[in-house]
């Protein structure tokens, strides 16, 4: 079995699908796509705040936010992906999640185009990235959840804002 595909089926585990092979997810979009994270994560869903450029820091975490008196790290994860940083709408949020980051749980606001829905995806609809023709990083994406004539693409946000240093 390659290094690859291990990699993905432990990071397909790590989620947290229920007796029925479910995961309740929030539904967002980026740059045209529709991402999901698990909604276990999610500590709200903001308004755009004001927010505060970081000088020196990566250009997908460049700036903190003020979120109940803490400061926290806000990320463009389009950066990651390698997608351009995208104006700011009507529609625009800021989704604030918990994530465990090298053993300590981390507050991190998420920018997003438009949040959609908080619905349940089937483990069984779910694929490892394909090894050909994607345009962003495998180790970046947890897996793509076939729902209806689209794919849902569930990141791994702990391999983005682990050790990232290029930007």
């Amino acid at each position: 079995m390659s290094d690859r595909l291990q990699t993905n089926i432990r990071q397909l585990a790590d989620m947290h699908w229920n007796d029925n092979g479910e995961l309740e997810v929030l539904t967002f979009d980026l740059h045209g796509e529709t991402f999901a994270i698990e909604a276990i994560m999610v500590q709200e869903i903001l308004d755009l705040l004001p927010e505060t450029a970081v000088p020196g820091a990566m250009a997908f975490v460049g700036s903190v936010i003020n979120f109940r008196g803490k400061v926290i790290p806000l990320a463009d994860i389009r950066l990651a992906f390698g997608m351009e940083a995208g104006a700011s709408t009507i529609d625009s949020r800021i989704v604030v999640i918990e994530i465990e980051l090298q053993g300590e749980l981390t507050l991190v606001g998420i920018r997003t185009d438009k949040v959609n829905e908080v619905t349940t995806l089937s483990r069984d609809m779910s694929e490892p990235p394909p090894s050909v023709g994607m345009k962003w990083r495998p180790d970046y994406i947890n897996c793509l959840v076939k729902r209806g004539g689209q794919f849902i693409i569930l990141p791994n946000l702990e391999a983005i804002f682990s050790f990232r240093k290029e930007a």
